[in-house]
């Protein structure tokens, strides 16, 4: 439980900022930003996994 596991928790933070700005973008009735956390949310959720696995390939998770 000592590593943190840095690239994976940024990827987190990233994602949960995104679905942040799609409750934002619902309550501002935007509809172009909340397609675009939209698309953040899945760019950035799709990089964490690939890193994920990457890293238990590599043997490091």
């Amino acid at each position: 439980m000592n590593n943190v596991k840095w690239p994976l928790l940024i990827y987190a933070i990233l994602a949960a900022v995104s679905i942040v700005g799609i409750g934002i973008s619902i309550s501002e009735h935007s509809v172009i930003g909340g397609v675009g956390c939209i698309a953040a949310v899945i760019v950035i959720m799709g990089m964490g996994f690939k890193t994920k696995r990457k890293m238990r390939q590599n043997g490091e998770l």
